[in-house]
């Protein structure tokens, strides 16, 4: 970018400030409730208004899996067990399953890391096919309707597609025997062959006692314009550039590193969290999946999300005004990100500030231990509650099948 216009788009943010003032700039905002609908929703109580019977399934699915690496309860696809721990002691849950409306099996098919803490996916699957297995032969809920009044928790990079590059995800497409189910997931696009009709979208884990040990002053000014730490480009898995992230993030590193508005490095500091918080603006853009957790991260200490993911469907979006709160910038117009983003009015800004301060919000992006009211749990509740009652058509006749138990790659259907 021309030093000129570099000046004048830092002359345009020093006269926001001004317009702002310091002190409206700073983490102490005023709370502004959800207007509409939406509102009404986020505070919904779904206590009393389903019942869930939990199988209860050998511990190789859940419980040994989690004993072998214990890393699983703090990478971002920690919601499967956390959404498991809850439903173990929630008012929501029923011993008896003649009464339930939904059936959950806790399987966790995220709990297979590499050295690095990366999940692999390749055996979920099978795990997953093994499980269905189980509860079909020994109960006789999955047969009455073949999954569709049941519900799995799928937080992999493309859900129930299981697999984190989105080509082979697409070509593999969601698992056959979960056609029915109701998946709740943390992946979620418009139009996507991993993402199916009531489907429930989720936020990813973010460990909230951490995010809460590094909480600063409210009265700290927000002094960074834009933030952002992460990769630009995956040189490991896209060695020719382009592919990792659709480019937009290597668009941003291009076009904004010298930029003086733009806080951007792949260096990931220990004040990572502080900084958010002094932050206007937080940077977050789609990787090899479009969702990450800088969208929780922003959220909780209240940093404008700068949303560049195309057709992305964002966690609870029918309780959570994401147009209100969050900036929407397409994927092709990066190059123009800082130009967009000095024309906000601050008046918007300061609305936009005044949302992400209601505690509300908050809660209902996180998964906290112990659960507590209107949180991510009570949400996924929340969510299919609303699908209430079934309808009775997903009720099969005795003998009838749907789903086609040897569809997909051969290696699935190996024993697990």
């Amino acid at each position: 970018m021309d030093f000129w216009k570099v000046g004048l788009l830092c002359l345009l943010w020093a006269a926001s400030v001004l317009a702002i003032g310091a002190v409206e700039l700073g983490r102490h905002q005023p709370t502004e409730r959800i207007s509409g609908s939406a509102g009404d929703v986020l505070e919904d109580d779904p206590v009393g208004r389903l019942k869930v019977f939990v199988y209860e399934l050998p511990s190789k699915y859940n419980k040994k899996i989690l004993q072998k690496d214990p890393r699983c309860l703090t990478h971002m696809f920690a919601a499967e067990i956390f959404m498991h721990r809850f439903l173990l002691s929630s008012p929501v849950r029923t011993l008896n399953p003649e009464e339930a409306d939904w059936f959950y099996t806790p399987v966790y098919t995220t709990c297979d890391l590499t050295p690095n803490g990366l999940p692999l996916p390749f055996k979920s699957p099978r795990m997953m096919r093994s499980a269905i297995q189980l509860i079909s032969s020994n109960w006789p809920y999955w047969n009455r309707t073949e999954g569709a009044d049941h519900f799995f928790v799928t937080p992999h990079d493309f859900g129930a597609c299981f697999h984190y590059q989105e080509e082979k995800a697409i070509e593999r497409g969601i698992l056959p025997l979960l056609q029915r189910a109701t998946l709740v997931q943390t992946f979620g696009q418009r139009n996507h062959v991993c993402l199916k009709e009531g489907s429930i979208t989720i936020p990813p884990y973010a460990p909230p006692q951490k995010m809460h040990a590094h909480l600063i002053p409210e009265k700290t000014p927000r002094s960074i314009f834009v933030y952002f730490r992460g990769l630009f480009y995956d040189v490991g898995n896209d060695p020719e550039g382009g592919y990792y992230a659709r480019g937009a993030r290597a668009a941003v590193w291009e076009n904004f590193k010298d930029n003086p508005l733009f806080d951007i490095s792949t260096e990931h500091p220990t004040t990572y969290y502080e900084d958010m918080q002094r932050a206007v603006f937080c940077l977050c853009p789609l990787g090899w999946a479009p969702w990450s957790p800088r969208l929780v991260e922003a959220v909780i200490f209240g940093c404008i999300p700068v949303i560049i993911a195309d057709d992305i469907v964002l966690p609870f979006a029918d309780a959570i005004p994401w147009e209100e709160i969050g900036v929407f910038v397409d994927e092709k117009d990066v190059p123009q990100l800082d130009t967009i983003l000095t024309s906000i009015p601050p008046e918007v800004i300061l609305r936009k500030q005044r949302l992400l301060a209601n505690p509300s919000m908050k809660q209902a992006m996180l998964f906290p231990q112990p659960a507590q009211p209107g949180d991510a749990f009570h949400q996924v509740l929340n969510g299919l509650a609303r699908k209430l009652p079934h309808d009775r058509r997903v009720f099969l006749k005795p003998g009838e099948k749907v789903l086609n138990w040897t569809a997909g790659p051969v290696g699935d259907l190996k024993p697990w």
